[in-house]
């Protein structure tokens, strides 16, 4: 890798350092609520070395690295870098990748999957080290070198996320550079056999060519009454591992799971009511143990507990890092509602059974019945993990998800926040000031949407048991693609990510964002979001918000191509994927709807060209005929012709890759990273300490955390 690719990984300079402000929201609570909230706080952060274990085998003792520097020097950071013989620059570079680490949990980006390197010297970080003997102490204790914080530039594939045997890091497999990803597909598949989910292991292959499943639980061996494959903790492998054994190995992040734990019994005794009582207790039980039985549980009652004040969810939710999709990283949400906006939300909920017949499938690929969810907007106070979500749709589990139901929120002060004069690439001058003023509204109509009617609809048809069906074998749906009868259908045991495997996250991602571009032409929709009275014209005030969600996911598309590697050929983010592809259907929807307009043979002016008169007609049209295909094939199992259809749409030609991408990453604007507050508990009471949206005050937020092994007091 020569020196113009390394630059491609160099830290934001500066990032860009927004506050999620809370006091407001949190102040109007009662002392018991505010215990509540500080307890699953406590619990979210103290899950900080779970993520950083998760990104790769350094982050935790660059973590330590960057706090001990700050608590050795109260920050000081002046001080630090005359002691180091450093200049102002340097230090700055510093600060700049130690906030942007913070924000990412990680060298690794969490929006992204690429690592990110400090713009400073290897020299600077060893001058910093010498300064703190801590520092040092944390970097040698992990046996991790300076080296690590900078490019693998001898092995250029690990500066992406991905498959071991592919090149890439994943620390989803510890020390195991050979284990391949059909070993790995190969027991996802046994341990599915044995009823055991995956989403908080980690897959270890052993010297000698078998396997261990480290399970995260707070208990170095399984409960008495065994675990959720039983008693047993080996077992001979099957098929193609056939002579191999699995053997089940409790207490992983064991000191960090027992502490949580624990946080989370002390959230129950200041619990709302009972549900939430029993919610805890299911976590405590699952964080205890490891079982994800008790977990999923917890998803059932958190389902339940119905218009919360203080609204959680914490523990391995979200599977979009691991390159399997199965093991998901660990997250804590801590939020307060707010009660203004979630009326429009609520709105929306109340008109979906109206909303949901107007998508492109007919009634047997949607479910029998609408089980209206909760759709809150939330202020948040806590969101610990490698990325804040603007939206969230869940439990993840499927049968929960069709039996009981699931949960939206909107994240208001996630979706509001912005830096000053952030610059906006690709968007045309004439259309400047109309995109400004409506990209937050559009947004807001767009993750709506996308939550609750996107993640919220389909039918998977299903052997739900051997010989039952929740559709007719012997009159099957006719497929509105081929029209004739389906001829695929999920077996049992089968899920939605076992069938799709690795596009399962992205493909989901795409089809919910394509329900949000067809759904927000409906003004009636608009309306609930206060935008119009619900008369069609997209010259007034609801059209402007329309046009600039439009805007904005073509915006989205031509931008995701950062995101895209062309060493490997490979996509590191769901959501980026999935907008290049919808970019894709609006250029291929023809009559002029989208142009890439440019005239400087190096793309230097490039801006899209989007005709707002025919988003009704051409661009929808487009929308749902790509939308349709999506949904039957996921709701019919049919991985095959879904494969084929979304490897076609997110395919990057060398246009993109050569003549594209470069000016992107020329034009590639910081992403925010968010400074949270604290909480404290004194004499039975909470309190709160907010931050200065600066790297200075991101590196002190956490420093006063109480996850770094010395514990600071931020009040």
């Amino acid at each position: 890798m020569d020196d113009q690719g390394v630059s491609q990984y160099y830290a934001d300079g500066p990032p860009t350092v927004v506050p999620l402000p809370i006091k407001s929201h949190f102040e109007a609570l009662t002392d018991q609520q505010k215990l509540y909230a500080h307890n699953i706080s406590r619990a979210a952060f103290l899950g900080t070395r779970i993520v950083l274990r998760q990104v790769s085998p350094e982050s935790e003792a660059i973590f330590d690295f960057i706090i001990a520097l700050q608590q050795a020097y109260h920050g000081k950071w002046s001080e630090l870098q005359k002691d180091a013989g450093t200049s102002e620059q340097a230090l700055r570079e510093f600060l700049e990748y130690a906030t942007q680490f913070l924000g990412n949990l990680g060298n690794y980006k969490g929006f992204g999957d690429s690592k990110f390197i400090p713009r400073c010297s290897p020299e600077t970080i060893e001058a910093f080290a010498s300064a703190v003997p801590k520092a040092k102490e944390a970097l040698e204790v992990n046996r991790v070198s300076v080296a690590a914080f900078y490019a693998t530039t001898d092995e250029p594939a690990k500066m992406h996320l991905g498959f071991p045997d592919k090149g890439h890091l994943s620390a989803y497999y510890p020390h195991s550079p050979d284990i391949t990803q059909d070993e790995i597909e190969q027991i996802s598949a046994f341990i599915a056999e044995k009823k055991l989910l995956p989403e908080n292991t980690r897959l270890k292959k052993t010297k000698e060519g078998n396997f261990q499943l480290l399970i995260a639980s707070g208990l170095s061996k399984p409960p008495p009454e065994g675990g959720d494959a039983g008693p047993d903790t080996v077992f001979d492998l099957n098929g193609k591992l056939q002579g191999k054994k699995l053997e089940l190995v409790y207490g992983d992040h064991i000191e960090e799971l027992a502490k949580i734990a624990l946080h989370i019994k002390k959230a129950g005794l200041n619990a709302a009511n009972d549900t939430q009582k029993q919610m805890m207790d299911e976590y405590a039980k699952s964080f205890g143990s490891g079982s994800l039985n008790a977990f999923k549980k917890s998803q059932e009652l958190w389902v339940k507990d119905i218009g919360p004040l203080v609204e959680t969810n914490i523990g391995f939710i979200e599977t979009y890092r691991d390159p399997a999709n199965v093991r998901a990283e660990w997250e804590g949400l801590v939020a307060m509602v707010n009660k203004e906006r979630t009326q429009a939300f609520q709105k929306l909920v109340d008109a979906a059974p109206s909303m949901i017949p107007k998508l492109p499938w007919g009634k047997d690929f949607e479910k029998d019945t609408f089980s209206a969810p909760d759709f809150t907007s939330l202020e948040v106070l806590t969101f610990n993990g490698s990325g804040i979500p603007a939206g969230i749709n869940i439990p993840n589990y499927d049968d929960i998800r069709q039996a009981i139901g699931f949960k939206n929120v909107s994240l208001g002060n996630v979706l509001s926040a912005k830096a000053p004069n952030e610059p906006i690439p690709f968007i045309r001058s004439e259309d400047l000031e109309l995109y400004q003023s409506n990209r937050d509204q559009a947004f807001e109509v767009q993750v709506g949407i996308h939550e609750l009617l996107g993640h919220g609809t389909g039918k998977l048809l299903q052997e739900t048991s051997p010989g039952k069906y929740n559709f007719d074998p012997s009159s099957p749906p006719v497929s509105p693609i081929t029209n004739k009868p389906i001829t695929t259908y999920y077996k049992p045991g089968q899920t939605w990510s076992s069938v799709f495997g690795g596009i399962s996250a992205s493909y989901e991602e795409c089809r919910a964002e394509c329900v949000a571009m067809a759904l927000s032409c409906d003004f009636d929709i608009l309306h609930i979001f206060g935008f119009g009275d619900g008369t069609v014209d997209v010259n007034n005030k609801a059209g402007d918000v329309l046009y600039a969600g439009y805007l904005s996911m073509a915006r989205a598309g031509i931008a995701a191509v950062e995101f895209w590697d062309p060493k490997s050929r490979k996509w590191g983010q769901a959501h980026m994927q999935a907008r290049f592809s919808i970019l894709k259907t609006f250029l291929e929807a023809g009559d002029g709807f989208t142009i890439l307009d440019y005239s400087k043979d190096d793309l230097s002016d490039l801006t899209v060209k989007l005709d707002k008169e025919k988003i009704l007609t051409v661009g929808r049209k487009a929308v749902e005929e790509y939308l349709r295909k999506l949904h039957i094939f996921k709701c019919t199992a049919d991985y095959e012709a879904g494969k084929k259809l979304y490897d076609d749409m997110t395919d990057v030609d060398e246009w993109w890759a050569g003549k594209v991408r470069p000016e992107v990453l020329r034009r590639k604007t910081a992403r925010k990273v968010f400074v949270q507050a604290n909480t404290y508990e004194k004499d039975g009471k909470v309190e709160l300490k907010e931050y200065e949206p600066t790297c200075e005050g991101m590196i002190q937020s956490w420093s006063e955390r109480g996850v770094y092994p010395q514990e600071v007091v931020g009040i």
